[in-house]
Parts: structure tokens; sequence; C-alpha cells
């Protein structure tokens, strides 16, 4: 029995989880995702904890705790001049910070310099605090999907998301996309198994074609539990100047996604498609009963 079918649907079904991360990164980030909220499209996102505008959204969740929400495990900052680090203080988890104290800017360097127990205190850590405004969250996954650069870390993550009974993400591409090295998961963890992933790229945003990927994505679902990541802000000043010289997931990029994610054309393809959609708390409610 494939997960559609263990969530009571057929094997035929096509269902989707729309997705907003980065929720907290920014007011311009925070404001876009109450937004596509709204619209009725959008149906998850999911909270940074280490993020200077992390706790707005929270008191938004606080309010409004119909939304299905979870946690998205931050190790790293990709930005140029806006900069955050742990949770904790980087004097108790030196092995995930820079000289300055601050996240790495990318997966590698924080691959190649992260330990294990510093990984582990600062993962509890960052549940712990979203855990300490009273939310529920339904699902963890993982900003730039660090955690699956190596085996150590994912078994990791696996098993503090079952220690917390929160499902965790998991898809096969984006594991081999992601990692450095080959990484696998054993038959135990297929629970936690995502069918499909689908995320916008860089060259259909360079070439203007980012509103076509997802809409012939939406059109060409595949059967089974699907999940399209987008990443909703506005292109004000606050994203123009955090993604500085970051046109990839840039201001630009991201003012498409909430515009197609709260649009009505958006919610004409899932209709026409046939397109049922679910949420991680569906998930976990099957996983953890």
């Amino acid at each position: 029995m494939n997960l559609a079918e263990s969530l009571g649907y057929s094997k035929d079904s096509k269902l989707l989880i729309i997705h907003a991360d980065d929720a907290g990164l920014s007011s311009s980030e925070n404001r876009a995702t109450r937004s596509v909220l709204s619209s009725g499209v959008v149906n998850s996102y999911s909270l940074m904890a280490p993020c200077p505008w992390f706790y707005e959204m929270v008191d938004f969740t606080k309010k409004n705790l119909h939304y299905d929400h979870g946690i998205h495990l931050t190790f790293t900052c990709e930005w140029e001049t806006y900069k955050f680090g742990p949770v904790l203080s980087p004097k108790e988890v030196p092995s995930l910070v820079d000289e300055n104290g601050y996240f790495f800017k990318d997966r590698n360097t924080f691959s190649e310099r992260a330990q294990l127990e510093d990984l582990r205190k600062e993962m509890i850590a960052q549940i712990n605090t979203v855990l300490s405004f009273g939310l529920k969250p339904s699902h963890i996954d993982c900003h730039m999907y660090s955690i699956g650069t190596k085996p150590e870390f994912l078994k990791l993550y696996i098993e503090i998301g079952r220690a917390y009974q929160i499902p965790v993400l998991l898809n096969h591409d984006m594991i081999r996309h992601f990692s450095e090295q080959q990484v696998s998961v054993t038959e135990d963890d297929q629970e936690f198994y995502i069918d499909h992933v689908y995320l916008g790229n860089w060259d259909d945003f360079k070439n203007g074609q980012l509103t076509s990927f997802y809409e012939s994505t939406l059109r060409n679902l595949s059967k089974g539990v699907n999940l399209m990541l987008l990443h909703p802000a506005f292109d004000d000043d606050e994203m123009k100047e955090i993604t500085t010289n970051h046109p990839n997931f840039g201001s630009a990029w991201r003012q498409i996604d909430h515009d197609y994610f709260s649009s009505e054309r958006c919610k004409s393809v899932l209709s026409e498609c046939g397109i049922e959609q679910i949420n991680w708390r569906d998930i976990q409610n099957y996983i953890y009963p």
C-alpha cells in the first residue's frame, strides 16, 4: 500500500501539498506567506526559528492554529549581507558557525565542518523554541536541505523527528540532488517519503518561464503524494536588500511565487486537473495516530 492509499485515497489520486518555506526570514516573507495562505491555494508553511522575524510569524501562527505549520530547521545562511546564526549561543555549537558566530553560507562548508553533537543540540533547540510558544508543528523540513548532505545528518534528522512524533521531509530525488556523497535511507524509514517534490529552477526563472514551470507541473502532476515548494515574498526594498547579488530565490523570484500561488488562475488549474490537496497534518495523523 502506498502513502496515498494509506491516507484513504485511491492509488491513482493526484494529491498535493503546496508549501511555503522560509516564514520568519523577513517581514516581507511573513506578509506574503499570510497572503498566500489566505488565498486558499497554499495550505502549509514552515518557520525558521533562528531568523529575526520569527516571532512575528509565531504571533500569527498562535492566532491561526488551523493553518498547517511546520519547522524549517536552519543551519545555513546564504545571504551576502543579511546574517543570522544558531538559536543556541555560538560557543555551544562552534562547528556550526563562522568566526563571527553566523551560519555558513553554503551546504558544502556546513557539511565539512558541522559536528554531529553540535547539530543535535541546535536541532533540538530549534524544535523546542517552536514548541515553547505552544505551536503544534505538523512536520519538520530543512532550509537548503543541508540535512541531506551526510548519512549521519539524515539519520539524526529522522531519529529526532520520531522522538517528537513529527514527520520529517524525505524524498529520494532531493537527497540525490543535495548530497555530496552517497546517502541512503533504510526501508524502516519509508513511511516518511513524499513521492514527488517540485521546486522552481534557475533556468526557468532566468528565462521568464517560472510561472509556466509551475503551471506545467500542476497540469502534469504525477499520481501519489506530491509536494510543491515555494518561497513567497514581495519584491520590495527589504527583500531586495536581503537578497543582494543573489537572484536565485531572490526578491523578484519570490514575488512570482506569491503572485501565481495566490491567483484565481492557479485555483482554476487545480480544479481542472482534479488535484486533491492534502497537508502535512494528514500525514502526521496517519503516522502518529
